[in-house]
């Protein structure tokens, strides 16, 4: 495959050279690598100083660009200089980037001038002066003879400010090298970088809404939090919200986005135009204001609460929906008080909180929101866009995304998960291996209508067919689940499994564990999480593991109980974290024990939501989890784990027929229209292209040969 290059394209005050230089790097070959157009920015004594473009290759090094919009091609070489050392001096403060005091990356120059003609004749020497005509001998004549992707990677690293934004909450001592703590140390220094898809979400602003999709662990929610710090930097007069379904993320957002904005800019944030603000809300000020509250506030409409929603719309399951629902049909005047609105954890909100978000934006309604359908907890699914907003005076949908992928970005690969977590994580959370209970035609809990968003998540078809009726074996590979996730330890202490004849053996057990994690494994306090699936029952059935290691010397919290709503891991004292499902969301650490997991496992129709529920605890782990329970239940788990694990991390199952699938809980991914006609045009012309073959209107040779390879090619791989 040819090697190209990844353009991002960010805020720039240069729109014409930028988008011309983005035009010319797209056409060429052979250079692997990422191009940032407005990015990134650079804190300096006089405050942010933007990049114009920037290309970074372990084949050419790093390529600033200085942009010229017009023919005025004055003072180029001075601003060169300025460009590159404003840069050095900001990587030369990572040590792994210098030897000596030498840069070890190699940093050029370009100056790039699209509208000027006769560029020779102003060029000074060892100062590159080229237009669109140039570019290309340009960088062909730099290379980097000593390049590796270890060094680009820490480059990179080094550019994007994600080790230091990711910079641990309290510092790791670890004083053996094979301990499990130093094994996550080399783990959390590893996941330093974004991959490309990841920075066009972070850079790129489209104008109008952008859906956010991707695996548990695939970053959506640090892409947020990036997103808004990086529009905050560019835009310092926007006004920005940040909101979330839970509560615990609140400081996490903060935190990423402080980090990243002084990087950035050399300043903080200003926080009263960045609001990281919860979805509900309530009076009290600040830290209890939320969207809903603050648009009821604003439009004068009937503020409820949960007691009265309950009340009103007949149950907590329902008194959001029907608290935004009523607020959005009752409006007085009109709420638009946000630039951007960045919403997190969306399949857990009814379709009527993201209307009143929406509703909330000046125009052009920039809102972004991220979501993984298989971490809802409610059993619901999000409607596609054209339905969730509705449609205007004329008919036509207020939100499509059509084909541009900026709109609707799909993160593919997992940096949280390792390949036998994540793989286990699905197949039990679709219960792949689970047997068919009686008179059922198959044991499946749940699957997607859509058989490609398997491949779209970052699976691969190893053997049969994906499409529905069809025999299918998936696998991840390390292009989306990266090797060194798993190879720090070995495959069978990644994920076990554990049933124990008494819920009290299961707690004795887990106590042992927890003291060993701390006094020999050199793990934190806060690398550990203990989940309880049910959060009806977490804080009573977890009394009795706390109280045992507060007699062993252990600190202890439940989140959400214990300490404010708004804290998942304490700061002020070590302790280990508990937390019942819906607390842990958007949560993750090393060592993630669910305990009681025979709660997940059963039969009717709230089976999917159980399921979900044991999905979303175990990705929550960066490194090892173990599930445990009791009980029969809990061997109907562990069987379905075997059988995954005996054949090697795979999901190998009969996709359901249309009409099995009509009868279970369906895994939605909606298709724009643009994406339906297109489907259907494209089933129309292959219909098309088989009858003309088949009745002699067309014969093979007519094909090129090209053509006959790839079908062919195809073909064979997918019968």
């Amino acid at each position: 495959m040819t090697e190209r290059l990844n353009i991002t394209r960010g805020a720039t005050q240069k729109p014409v050279a930028s988008e011309l230089l983005a035009q010319s790097l797209e056409g060429l070959r052979g250079i692997p690598g990422e191009v940032f157009t407005g990015y990134p920015l650079i804190a300096t004594p006089d405050g942010k100083y933007s990049i114009d473009a920037m290309l970074l290759s372990p084949a050419k090094g790093i390529v600033l660009f200085d942009l010229i919009e017009g023919p005025n091609l004055a003072n180029y070489a001075e601003r060169q200089d300025d460009l590159a050392n404003k840069l050095e001096a900001k990587l030369k403060l990572h040590r792994d980037l210098v030897s000596g005091r030498k840069l070890v990356v190699p940093l050029r120059v370009i100056s790039f001038a699209p509208a000027a003609t006769h560029v020779d004749s102003h060029a000074v020497d060892d100062y590159l002066l080229v237009n669109q005509d140039g570019l290309a001998a340009a960088l062909r004549d730099i290379t980097w003879p000593d390049g590796s992707d270890d060094l680009y990677r820490r480059a990179l690293s080094a550019i994007e400010s994600l080790s230091s934004i990711r910079k641990s909450r309290t510092k790791r001592e670890v004083r053996r090298d094979d301990s499990l703590g130093a094994k996550l140390k080399r783990l959390e220094d590893s996941i330093a970088t974004l991959d490309h898809r990841q920075n066009k979400a972070v850079i790129e602003t489209v104008e109008g809404v952008q859906r956010l999709r991707g695996l548990a662990g695939s970053g959506k929610t640090i892409v947020l939090a990036l997103k808004a710090a990086y529009l905050h930097t560019q835009h310092p007069d926007w006004r920005i919200a940040v909101t979330f379904h839970t509560r615990s993320l609140k400081g996490q957002f903060r935190r990423l986005i402080n980090n990243f904005c002084i990087e950035q800019s050399g300043e903080e944030p200003d926080w009263t135009k960045v609001r990281i603000i919860n979805a509900w809300g309530a009076p009290g000020g600040d830290a209890r204001d939320g969207i809903y509250y603050e648009f009821c506030r604003t439009t004068g409409t009937e503020f409820l609460d949960l007691r009265s929603a309950a009340f009103k719309f007949g149950g907590n399951e329902h008194a959001f929906d029907g608290a935004c629902t009523t607020a959005l049909e009752n409006v007085q005047a009109s709420a638009q008080v946000y630039d951007v609105i960045l919403a997190d954890e969306v399949q857990d909100f009814a379709p009527s909180f993201l209307r009143l978000c929406y509703a909330m934006l000046k125009e052009p309604k920039r809102l972004v929101y991220a979501y993984d359908e298989l971490q809802s907890l409610s059993g619901t699914s999000l409607p596609p866009p054209e339905e969730m907003f509705g449609v205007d005076g004329r008919g036509h949908p207020l939100v499509t995304f059509g084909n541009d992928r900026r709109r609707d970005v799909i993160l593919q690969k997992c940096y949280r998960n390792s390949r036998p977590v994540l793989v286990a994580a699905h197949g039990l959370g679709f219960g792949i291996y689970r047997s068919a209970p009686s008179g059922a035609e198959t044991g499946l809990v749940q699957m997607f209508d859509y058989p490609a968003l398997w491949e779209e998540i970052g699976y691969s078809v190893r053997d049969g067919r994906l499409a529905k009726g069809q025999h299918v074996v998936l696998e991840r590979t390390a292009e989306t689940s990266p090797e060194f996730l798993e190879t720090h330890s070995p495959i069978d202490d990644l994920v076990q499994f554990k049933k124990f004849d008494s819920e009290e053996d299961q707690n004795e057990w887990v106590v042992e564990e927890i003291r060993r994690n701390i006094e020999v494994d050199e793990l934190r306090h806060d690398d550990i999480i203990v989940i309880h699936p049910d959060p009806l029952k977490a804080r009573e059935n977890t009394g009795p593991i706390r109280k045992k290691l507060f007699e062993s010397g252990i600190q202890t919290h439940l989140a959400g109980v214990d300490v404010d709503a708004d804290v998942f891991f304490r700061t002020d004292v070590p302790s280990v974290t508990f937390a019942g499902i819906y607390r842990a969301k958007g949560n993750e650490a090393g060592m993630v024990y669910v305990i009681n997991a025979q709660d997940c496992n059963g039969s009717g129709a709230g089976l999917a939501s159980l399921r979900n529920r044991l999905f979303t605890a175990i990705t929550r782990s960066k490194a090892w989890v173990r599930v445990i329970g009791h009980g029969a239940k809990m061997q109907g788990l562990i069987s379905e784990f075997e059988s995954l694990k005996q054949r090697g991390y795979v999901l190998d199952f009969d996709y359901p027929s249309e009409h099995v699938l009509g009868k279970l809980r369906i895994v939605h991914r909606d298709l724009s229209p643009q994406d339906k006609q297109r489907l259907e045009r494209n089933k129309t012309h292959l219909d098309h292209l088989l009858r003309d073959l088949e009745n002699g209107a067309l014969h093979p040779e007519d094909l090129d040969r090209a053509t006959i390879d790839r079908l062919r090619r195809f073909l064979g791989e997918q019968l």
